[in-house]
């Protein structure tokens, strides 16, 4: 039976939100993604919607904010948080009376990590990450390269999965199970619970997923991530029959039977992404990387089949020094590569992926890359790269 362990911060947030008397506050509590109930003091946060005038306010030592503010909480606004040494938060609103977890900035390459946060109800969700031959959860917290940091069982989150380092040629899938209501299949807990998942790759927000609204189940399937290290969206509630907890082999039948998201966008969204990404490239060009990366992402959210943007990402990030996101993006434009130049793109974006491996001296990461490069298209160039790092004894 899993425990259930009620802390004050709940109480506490709601209490502190009760003094508030403007009608129009919107009050927050910042904890953090790793650390279970440590309070984040001194965050900046910030309540943002287009023609309005972005407010400021800052945490106290409870974490807590309030944001005076005649910006509408609603699904116009957005909620961003920063803080140093932690990777800055974007969030859709509804945000007030809610607790958001922030990420520290990761230094591996190929780590990610995971944050759930919802509302007040349920008490429970439980973050589930599959791969082969490990089952990280409440019960089994540690897994090869992987750990559930966080395990909260009384509303509001977090729950945080951290993948240190993702292992070539295998596939993660990443779910959420509404424990409060894990004998109830056709419970519709979940899916008005505000859940949110938060993905974060190296010093950035990588992805936002948002619990679909209106829809019977207590598991929602949210990704993967590929043998090959590409994200796919699936963002589907199913139900499941486990009374005690979901197995590990229930886990995995749902998942291998859920289909990969299929999104048709618009031809007006991709013009607009054509545009957006035409000017991170002007931006890309002198030099102003972070409004370059800002551009590709605008580009992205309006058509996520857009392969060359997630090419020209890869780059920026590059550029900047945010390596791990380079290779994240990178992974992606490989997978979204098709016609007669795809092969072209596949080869020079995976040698791309070799140089960071290579000046962190990851040499058999290195290696794995320009042989893939090689196995797309032949370059004396990548025979070059493959003899130096084996001479760096890369295996």
């Amino acid at each position: 039976m899993k425990k259930h362990l009620f802390t004050l911060t709940t109480s506490a947030l709601l209490s502190y939100a009760m003094t508030v008397q403007a009608d129009s506050a919107v009050n927050v509590q910042i904890l953090s993604a790793t650390i279970k109930d440590q309070k984040i003091d001194n965050a900046t946060v910030i309540l943002q919607k287009n023609g309005e005038q972005s407010v400021t306010a800052h945490t106290n030592a409870q974490g807590q904010a309030v944001i005076n503010s005649n910006i509408g909480d609603d699904s116009g606004a957005l909620l961003i948080v920063k803080k140093e040494n932690f990777s800055d938060l974007v969030v859709k609103c509804p945000c007030a009376g809610m607790t958001y977890a922030i990420s520290p900035v990761m230094r591996n390459l190929d780590g990610m990590r995971v944050v759930l946060n919802w509302g007040e109800n349920p008490n429970d969700l439980d973050s589930h990450v599959v791969y082969p031959n490990n089952h990280v959860y409440f019960e089994h917290m540690k897994g090869t390269d992987a750990m559930l940091d966080v395990d909260d069982t009384s509303s509001f989150g977090p729950e945080t999965i951290t993948i240190e380092r993702k292992h070539d040629g295998e596939r993660y899938i990443y779910a959420v199970h509404n424990y409060s209501d894990r004998s109830n299949p056709n419970s519709n807990v979940l899916s008005a619970s505000q859940a949110k998942v938060f993905v974060y790759v190296g010093q950035t927000l990588i992805k936002t997923y948002y619990v679909p609204q209106n829809q019977a189940g207590n598991l929602w399937v949210v990704f993967a991530v590929t043998e090959a290290g590409d994200i796919q969206d699936f963002n589907t509630i199913k139900g499941v029959t486990s009374e005690k907890r979901l197995q590990t082999e229930e886990f995995q039948g749902v998942a291998n039977n859920t289909s990969v998201a299929t999104v048709d966008y618009s031809a007006d969204a991709k013009a607009k992404a054509k545009d957006l990404n035409t000017k991170g490239e002007q931006a890309y060009h002198a030099k102003n990387y972070d409004e370059a990366i800002r551009n590709y992402k605008a580009a992205i959210e309006l058509d996520g089949s857009y392969g060359q943007a997630y090419s020209n990402l890869g780059l920026a990030f590059q550029k900047a020094n945010n390596v791990s996101e380079a290779l994240w993006a990178n992974r992606k434009a490989i997978a979204l590569a098709s016609g007669p130049t795809a092969a072209t793109v596949r080869a020079g974006t995976h040698f791309n992926n070799g140089r960071i491996y290579e000046d962190a001296k990851q040499w058999d990461d290195a290696l794995r890359e320009y042989q893939y490069a090689k196995t797309e298209k032949s370059n004396p160039v990548y025979d070059k790269a493959i003899a130096r790092v084996k001479k760096q004894g890369a295996k």
